[in-house]
Parts: structure tokens; C-alpha cells; sequence
């Protein structure tokens, strides 16, 4: 397992990552986080928009313990105590994270707020019972800007795939068409310019309980089963 250097205060050792046990999460909503982007900008970890088991057996409970109850709550806690008395306390995750794009000093700061805010956006990518077909407005950009929704997927899937170590591949909406990019550790489209409609997380702890080396079969289990195409739209409209 690659070491993942920007949680270096809420890491563990590969023993504690195995023997942890699996935190639960209650029960809400899909509007626990809302259905745009800026729903994810909270300083605070955000519930859950679904049960901790809910994405079972394509996404376990045990995955989804460890990486939303150590990972993301890490860089939540992290964000927070490192924007303590500046300037940035109580700033969105979104100004914060793109305030401190490409700057030296504040890697620490953007690598947290980024990570925090991919996060929160990426358990709303997914649903219990997803996939399927996007609604009509968003099967409309797709077909416009890739051919087709499978054409659409392949992409997503080659990025996902071939994203060299830690990173996200993306649906965006860049001016009046859609792409998909894949961007490495805590980078976001959003310092770019893009508006992200959904994510795919391809950081080693998003998968690797369930697959071991075989990112490809979890891609594939998202863009098959649980990709959220309702939040995409929803995103797209709001875009």
C-alpha cells in the first residue's frame, strides 16, 4: 500500500488500517449534502447521505468506515485547526482551497480543504441502486459532448484507470461542453476554472479494502451500479 503523505496527523500504520474497526453512519437523506457543489464546502464533517452498508457488497461497510471515519474526518479535523486564528478560519472549503492553489507555504492548508471538499462531493457521486440512465437534460450534454453515454463512461473509466497513483477522475462542465479530467492527489477542477457535475475517488483507501490492486473492477462498479447521475444533473442545472 502507497503511503499517503498529506494525512500525516489522522494516518495509520497498515496494522491499525486492518484492525480498526468500521465506524457507522446514520441514516439520512440524499439532501444531507445538498445537490451542487457548494454543498460539500463545510467546515464540519458532513453526514453520510446514505447508511454505511448501503453501497454493499460493490462498496463495503468496512471501506466506507475507514474511509470516511478516519480519511475524510482527517482532513476535516486537519482544515480546521490549520486555518485556526488566519485569515482563512471560517472561509468556505472552496475559497480556501483556491486561495491556496499552487502556493508553497500553504500546501498543508490546500491539501486538506481540497481533500475535504472532494470528499463530501464524492459520496454524493454515488447512490444505492445507481446507475441506469441520466436524466434527460444531462443524457442530452452527454451524447452532445461525447457521442454517447457509453462513450461518456469509457472516458471516465480510461482516466480513473490510467491516473498514475492518487487522484480523482471527473464529469465537468467546461463552457458549453462536457469533459471528463483527471486530476492528481487533492487537486480540483474548480482551481481550473471547470465545474464538476460528479467524481470518481482513486485514492488507494477508497477501494483497496474491497479490491486490493483491481482498481479497474471498482470503477467499473461505480460507473455500472452506483454512479449518481440525479446528482450530476442537478449539478449540470445549477453549473
Amino acid at each position: 500500500m502507497t503511503k499517503e503523505n498529506d494525512e500525516k496527523d489522522g494516518g495509520m500504520t497498515r496494522r491499525q488500517f486492518i484492525g480498526a474497526a468500521a465506524v457507522t453512519a446514520a441514516s439520512v437523506a440524499m439532501g444531507g449534502l445538498g445537490t451542487n457543489a457548494s454543498a460539500a464546502d463545510t467546515l464540519t464533517l458532513p453526514a453520510l447521505p446514505y447508511p454505511a452498508n448501503a453501497l454493499e457488497p460493490l462498496i463495503t461497510a468496512n471501506t466506507i468506515g475507514f474511509h470516511y471515519g478516519k480519511h475524510h474526518k482527517a482532513y476535516v479535523d486537519n482544515i480546521v485547526k490549520l486555518t485556526a486564528g488566519t485569515a482563512l478560519a471560517g472561509q468556505s472549503l472552496e475559497k480556501i482551497f483556491i486561495a491556496t492553489a499552487g502556493v508553497a507555504d500553504k500546501a498543508a492548508i490546500f491539501n486538506n480543504s481540497a481533500q475535504a471538499w472532494n470528499h463530501a462531493f464524492y459520496w454524493n457521486s454515488l447512490r444505492p441502486k445507481g446507475g441506469g440512465a441520466p436524466s434527460d437534460a444531462l443524457k442530452k450534454a452527454i451524447d452532445a459532448s461525447f457521442g454517447s453515454l457509453d462513450a461518456c463512461k469509457a472516458e471516465l473509466t480510461t482516466a480513473a484507470t490510467s491516473q498514475f497513483g492518487s487522484g480523482w477522475a471527473w464529469l465537468v462542465k467546461a463552457g458549453d461542453k462536457l469533459k471528463v479530467v483527471k486530476t492528481a492527489n487533492a487537486d480540483n477542477p474548480l482551481t481550473q476554472g471547470l465545474h464538476p457535475l460528479l467524481t470518481l475517488d482513486v485514492w488507494e483507501h477508497a477501494y483497496y479494502l474491497d479490491y486490493q490492486n483491481r482498481r479497474a473492477d471498482y470503477v467499473a462498479a461505480i460507473l455500472t451500479d452506483l454512479v449518481n447521475w440525479e446528482f450530476a444533473a442537478a449539478n449540470l442545472a445549477n453549473a
